[in-house]
């Protein structure tokens, strides 16, 4: 910058525009009017070189300061000179001195909008301490349930250490009979070849007795064998109820570590709590849709069904049981119906989502033609109007696929329309996680497969050592191929062998609606 500047003093073209400019004011009257043009070209040809010059070191010097020194002197000084060049010259007129300056306009205007942003500054001050006092009580909140889990899993880690304890006790008695066992076999061997060389004409009847001696001994030793075997069997069943009780305690905290919904989804789930308190019949209450549903992020959203999920789980599948087993005395016909009750309700859910989503198109599409935003459109249109939703004819659907299903046999004054309730919350549960993204879904599950761990935990009264599925009592829950929530199944060995040699059941009864 300051070689340009060198440059420009050294030229002395401003001293010699003044010179031009003296003799042409003397030359003006004597001169024609194609040399008093050709005189101003002149002039207006060097000030453009002069101004391009001083331009470049403008240019030079704004770059030196970086990006933002310097911009309040070009707004101030250089921006509105301009204008008023460009405007004066456009218009014919000279430049006026007196045309108010970028930063006196830039002064005013500032002091107009001070008001309002003290205002709109102060507004945000106090959402941001609302802010913080929320989570500061949502800390609060998670270091409590840490605790909680802390405390537990210290409970459980005892008790396991007990079992375990247990356990080794049992094998070291087990191992110390079968010491036993063995002494007495090689004791009994050695006694039998003596007696056999020392009488070796005894009778027939001293062997008798001795040959039913050995087996009661072997018996009696079998008999404590087996019971010790049931009190090994007993004692890693205890530990696997432990674990199992141990995985929910974690799950329920890792739930509340979620990011809670708005106000309006605590108080649905408050109004529910009471309407289950109030009316244990009552198995679960349509949950009204929430106005902020749309504003409620996508996690919050999933977090809020996750939790109905659990809730019918842990609530609603027990009530319905509770219904079921006043006319049906067998456990796993219960379960069975349950099981299909709920995924029907998810088949036929996300069957209505389709369609929905499909009318909801038809009806949007004049509205966005040639629009980007056609598909967020959509979306925020169904999670807007859940309430849209026709639960009840989903209802009827379940219970009519319910009643041409051969796996389930009850008594012909039983009717499914006693599960409605249930049906429906999860018919809606169902088709608000179709509105998700990405939509959640329950896993398929047959009779007979072969017990995954992963998806699936066994029921309390399960054989932990067989490798097949009975049938299953609640679906996993899943996100495309990651498991959200494990289901619950029941595994038993011999089950298959017994079922295919009786005759399989025949329901009783027609559908009534």
């Amino acid at each position: 910058m300051a070689e340009n500047l060198r440059r420009l003093v050294s030229n002395e073209s401003l001293r010699t525009l003044q010179e031009k400019l003296d003799s042409w004011l003397r030359e003006y009257n004597t001169n024609s009017c194609d040399q008093n043009l050709n005189y101003c070209l002149e002039l207006i040809e060097q000030v453009a070189k002069v101004q391009g010059q001083l331009f470049g070191i403008l240019t030079t010097a704004a770059q030196e300061g970086g990006h933002n020194d310097g911009v309040e002197t070009i707004k101030s000084r250089l921006l509105p000179w301009l204008e008023a060049s460009f405007t004066a010259a456009s218009m014919g007129k000279p430049v006026d001195s007196k045309v108010p300056s970028l930063q006196d306009t830039f002064d005013r205007e500032r002091y107009k909008d001070s008001g309002p942003r003290d205002r709109d500054m102060q507004q945000l001050d106090s959402d941001l301490n609302s802010t913080r006092n929320q989570l500061n009580k949502v800390q609060d909140d998670r270091a409590e349930t840490e605790k909680t889990l802390e405390e537990t899993k210290n409970r459980s880690a005892i008790s396991l250490l007990a079992a375990e304890e247990e356990i080794n006790q049992l094998r070291k008695q087990l191992k110390s009979l079968q010491a036993q066992e063995e002494a007495r076999h090689k004791s009994s061997d050695r006694r039998s070849s003596d007696s056999r060389r020392s009488e070796a004409r005894s009778s027939e009847r001293r062997s008798e007795q001795r040959s039913s001696s050995k087996r009661s001994s072997d018996q009696r030793n079998s008999d404590a064998k087996s019971d010790y075997e049931k009190q090994i069997r007993n004692l890693k069943d205890e530990i696997a109820v432990l674990s199992a009780e141990k995985s929910t305690l974690q799950g329920r905290s890792s739930r509340s570590r979620s990011p809670s919904p708005d106000p309006c989804s605590r108080s649905h789930s408050r109004s529910r709590s009471r309407s289950r308190s109030g009316s244990p019949s009552a198995i679960m209450k349509i949950r009204t849709p929430s106005p902020n549903r749309s504003k409620l992020s996508s996690v919050a959203r999933k977090a809020a069904l996750l939790s109905r999920f659990s809730d019918a789980y842990s609530q609603a599948r027990l009530d319905a049981q509770c219904l079921l087993r006043r006319c049906i005395d067998k456990a796993e016909t219960v379960q069975r119906i349950i099981y299909i009750a709920t995924v029907e309700a998810f088949h036929v859910a996300k069957m209505a989502f389709r369609h929905f989503k499909i009318r909801v198109r038809k009806s949007l599409t004049p509205s966005y033609v040639g629009s980007n935003d056609f598909e967020n459109a959509v979306s925020d249109y169904i999670i807007c109007h859940l309430d849209l939703y026709d639960a009840q004819s989903s209802v009827n659907d379940v219970i009519r696929a319910m009643n041409i299903n051969p796996k389930i046999s009850f008594p012909p004054e039983v009717d499914f329309c006693l599960l409605s309730d249930f049906i429906r919350e999860i018919c809606c549960i169902a088709f608000a996680m179709q509105a998700l993204e990405p939509p959640l879904d329950i896993a398929f599950g047959a009779d007979g497969e072969v017990f995954n761990d992963y998806k699936y935990r066994r029921s309390y009264d399960s054989d932990f050592t067989a490798p097949l599925v009975l049938y299953h009592v609640w679906p996993a829950l899943m996100e495309n191929d990651c498991v959200i929530m494990k289901g619950e199944a029941v595994t038993r060995r011999g089950a298959f062998i017994s079922r295919s040699r009786s005759p399989s059941p025949i329901r009783c009864g027609l559908p009534r609606f």
